[in-house]
């Protein structure tokens, strides 16, 4: 039992990468003036870490060249290859927003999305094995995640460009639920996921890149980097969070790991908006409040809605725990 404690506290302290990667793509965003900017380098920092990772072992190499022959001869449904198209929706909500909301308001209104998303995703039998009907119980959490929005963001009821921006966290988080099925189909194809994790980050990047390239033709960006060298960590903040998760999910379950991480990222949104004056976030009570009610929505979410489908309804976790940072 203690060492069950034990690792709930590693996992609620890893956790808290989540929003010290959101703060970190927030700063970032504001530095550079451009939040797709500030995506398209998170997502390039991430990509090199992996490159280094995976390129030196043959096996995984050769895997993730095979990639895009696969993908060509759809192997596995082209959607599945194109996952990272959700992570690009979080990392880019994240250079955009987090800096402006706050990471605390950020990652309420990103849980409370993956919430909905999972549940679901869920019902429709995506990266389960069993369909998950609705119940009670996941009707009153996907309402309690929408609440837990309204009320991270009531401070900002008056300033409708706070709220506009509310929206992109919460879209994202939506996008989000489904990117880890998506993500463990292309791992199933390759042998490793860590080589589906860098296809992730590739396709990511490509997308981002091109886009960027076509804003600077046409005159609406301007490439610039940061002079601190701590705003490139947002990328590899995202693979420490994946990492250290796949660690801890032998030690307590998925159900206890999403549980303790989604706990982690609240109280550390929390904590960091509260201890780092210099971002310039303001904690209201009803962000704290908000904050509790996404964590207990998190957790009636991931009750199965049927006895018989226990072990797919805790694999059905995986859709809105942190692990979901497979995207950044």
């Amino acid at each position: 039992m203690a060492s069950t404690g034990l690792f709930v506290i590693l996992t609620v302290l890893a956790g808290m990468l989540s929003p010290m990667q959101s703060a970190v793509n927030g700063q970032l965003g504001t530095e550079v003036g451009d939040g797709h900017l500030a995506a398209t380098i998170s997502f390039g920092c991430g990509l090199i870490l992996m490159i280094l990772i995976v390129l030196p072992d043959r096996a995984k190499r050769r895997a993730l060249f095979a990639l895009p022959r696969q993908a060509r001869h759809c192997d596995v449904p082209w959607p599945n290859f194109v996952a990272g198209l959700c992570g690009v929706a979080v990392v880019l909500s994240e250079g955009i927003s987090a800096g402006p909301l706050g990471v605390a308001t950020f990652q309420t209104a990103l849980i409370s999305g993956m919430v909905i998303s999972g549940i679901v995703c869920d019902r429709m039998g995506i990266g389960v094995e069993f369909k998950q009907p609705l119940s009670i119980a996941r009707i009153i959490g996907a309402a309690l995640a929408i609440v837990a929005t309204l009320l991270v963001v009531s401070p900002n009821f008056q300033a409708p460009h706070a709220v506009a921006l509310t929206i992109l966290p919460f879209v994202a988080g939506l996008l989000a639920g489904w990117q880890p099925a998506g993500n463990s189909n292309i791992g199933r194809l390759s042998g490793s996921m860590l080589v589906s994790i860098t296809w992730n980050f590739f396709v990511g990047f490509t997308a981002l890149l091109l886009v960027f390239l076509l804003r600077m033709a046409v005159g609406h960006a301007h490439f610039n980097l940061p002079g601190s060298w701590w705003m490139y960590l947002g990328g590899p903040l995202g693979l420490a969070s994946i990492a250290l998760m796949a660690l801890l999910v032998r030690k307590l379950g998925l159900l206890l790991l999403a549980l303790s991480s989604t706990a982690g990222q609240l109280l550390g949104s929390v904590l960091i908006d509260t201890l780092i004056p210099a971002l310039g976030n303001e904690v209201y009570f009803v962000t704290v409040l908000g904050a509790a009610v996404a964590l207990i929505a998190s957790g009636i979410a991931m009750i199965p809605s049927r006895k018989s489908d226990v072990d797919s309804g805790i694999e059905g976790t995986l859709t809105i725990d942190s692990m979901t940072h497979e995207s950044r």
